[in-house]
């Protein structure tokens, strides 16, 4: 089996995703004027602190940070996949405001906003995991 990349690289990547994730939400809403529901609002939440957790952790070199980042991520993953499963199954959303509507969909690929938290979220998971050393590494930190 081959080496994974060491944590430094999968924490840069973790903090690359959350930073992206982040801008991406602000142009959405300060870019294109479009009003965040109330199941947007959590998810930025979730996002928004990664970007600082992961980039500190990243400088001090800190794989251990996975205790703080990963539940932030996994409720933000689960969020995000309610949300899109509301926007396909649904018209209305028990949370509040207009969160089953469709504000944007990607021209390319057809992805809604909440598809591109989900997988943003699923990124940040994924690199959290891997450069913590709890899968295929030291489970000792």
């Amino acid at each position: 089996m081959p080496d994974l990349p060491d944590p430094a690289t999968w924490l840069t990547a973790g903090t690359l995703f959350a930073a992206v994730a982040t801008a991406g939400s602000l142009f959405f809403s300060l870019g294109l004027g479009l009003v965040p529901c109330d199941l947007c609002w959590y998810q930025r939440i979730l996002m928004y602190p990664l970007v600082v957790v992961l980039g500190v952790a990243t400088v001090e070199l800190r794989p251990a940070v996975w205790k703080t980042a990963l539940p932030l991520s996994v409720l933000g993953l689960v969020l995000a996949s309610y949300h899109s499963v509301l926007q396909v199954t649904s018209s209305s959303c028990a949370f509040g405001g207009a969160c089953a509507a469709i504000q944007w969909r990607s021209p390319l690929v057809g992805l809604t906003i909440p598809n591109l938290s989900l997988i943003g979220f699923a990124l940040v998971t994924i690199t959290v995991v891997a450069g913590s050393g709890l899968v295929g590494g030291d489970t000792s930190v």
